[in-house]
């Protein structure tokens, strides 16, 4: 069943407020098992809205209009409906008798402009009326049409509670099954992900997005299908074969996040986090502390931006920061193993690096960032050169330092399972 979205209103075309309606409608009637067609945004036109809705009807199942059913003169959904589809507005009498019996509540004055939220084109059943929110429903050519209003909480409630149980028995066995995951991916570049992606030989009605969410990228899988057994088998061989060709570049699936992924992790192995930042300036800590139940590993962490707070509080050595300056791996060492046994931490997390748009050298440029860890078995440090403003070049840093420790906790998982 094909279904089709328009979305009218002059406030959505301005850009001065975001279509969120037309995004709650899509995703609902996806889940449900429908096809999307097409989704339109437009002006408050009478003729843009006839001509739409009449092109529309021609070639989908049903239709969902949201906007303009108010009663001020810029809302003219109704009379555009009333021309294109010769369906002269009538009132209806249930609304029109709410309308009275509120303003009999508040006021003795004639109903005036809001009696133009009872006149529907003929055919309209009202939603809701009791609720007292706008919305109706047109049967034309054997196509149901739904009329929502444009104020997002009111359509959310009439697209839940009328528009999908009323599609649900509109035809029978018109739903598609359908199976889709979101794979997280972190440090391989898009056209990487689609070089090795395509070298999966995968069936025709498994399909494959794209998209980039900075720092990372997000692949979606998804598979539709009236034969259930057959939609489940396409997706979870395509899973696998994903998974395979992406290996640990996938840190999380659909809602992940780096930062509750690495939680996960850390409350598996038992381990607890301290962390010392010195170019992030606290984002690390942000991210962590975001996640709820964050207390049960992260112990916290010290923000060195200065060179006199690495040296007062994480025990870096002066001389250290004279001859090696404090973007270089012995600092970031030093930053992970003292924050690490100050704290009496498992894992120490070290950043320090020069984010821009100044302080870079030839020898260091911006973007020069070094990553530490330090654990009571062993230390390292990861050297990085990132690119981007200096937003970009700190959202990066914090994510390969929580990527980095997601790979160790993977590595120690790898090699309980092996010894």
């Amino acid at each position: 069943m094909k279904v089709e979205i328009i979305a009218i209103g002059d406030e959505l075309t301005s850009g001065r407020i975001l279509n969120t309606t037309s995004a709650f409608a899509a995703r609902n009637l996806f889940d449900a098992g429908y096809e999307i067609y097409a989704m339109h945004t437009i002006g408050d036109s009478p003729s843009l809205i006839g001509e739409a809705l009449k092109r529309a009807i021609a070639r989908v199942d049903a239709i969902v209009v949201t906007g303009g059913l108010g009663s001020t003169d810029d809302d003219l959904t109704n009379e555009a409906v009333s021309r294109a589809l010769n369906r002269p507005t009538m009132p209806n009498l249930e609304i029109l008798s709410n309308i009275r019996a509120h303003l009999d509540e508040i006021t003795n004055a004639p109903v005036g402009e809001l009696e133009k939220l009872a006149w529907l084109p003929k055919g309209a059943q009202a939603l809701s009326p009791e609720s007292r929110m706008a919305g109706y429903q047109l049967i034309h050519e054997d196509k149901p049409i739904f009329f929502l209003p444009g104020v997002p909480s009111q359509m959310k409630v009439l697209m839940v509670d009328h528009v999908l149980p009323t599609l649900a028995t509109w035809h029978k066995d018109h739903h598609l099954t359908t199976y889709q995951k979101i794979f997280r991916i972190f440090n391989l570049p898009e056209a990487e992900v689609n070089r090795r992606i395509a070298t999966v030989d995968l069936d025709p009605d498994v399909h494959i997005g794209y998209y980039p969410v900075f720092p990372e990228v997000h692949l979606s899988l998804t598979v539709r299908d009236k034969q259930t057994n057959n939609a489940r088998r396409l997706f979870k061989s395509a899973c696998k074969a994903i998974n395979t060709v992406l290996g640990d570049s996938i840190y999380g699936h659909d809602r992940d996040s780096m930062e509750r992924i690495v939680g996960r992790l850390l409350i598996k192995n038992d381990l607890n986090l301290a962390v010392a930042e010195s170019c992030t300036g606290g984002l690390i800590s942000k991210k962590l502390t975001d996640t709820p139940g964050s207390s049960a590993y992260f112990l916290g962490g010290i923000i060195s931006y200065a060179n006199s707070l690495k040296s007062c509080y994480l025990e870096v050595p002066d001389s250290l920061l004279e001859n090696v300056g404090a973007v270089s791996r012995e600092v970031a060492e030093t930053m992970a193993v003292t924050v690490r046994t100050g704290s009496s931490a498992d894992i120490g997390l070290s950043v320090t690096g020069i984010a821009g748009p100044d302080g870079g050298t030839e020898e260091k440029p911006v973007g020069t960032v070094y990553i530490g860890i330090a654990t009571e078995e062993e230390n390292w440090v990861t050297k990085f050169r990132f690119s981007g403003n200096r937003r970009q070049i700190r959202t990066l840093t914090a994510q390969s330092g929580l990527d980095l420790v997601r790979k160790y906790l993977l590595q120690q998982d790898l090699e309980e399972e092996t010894a």
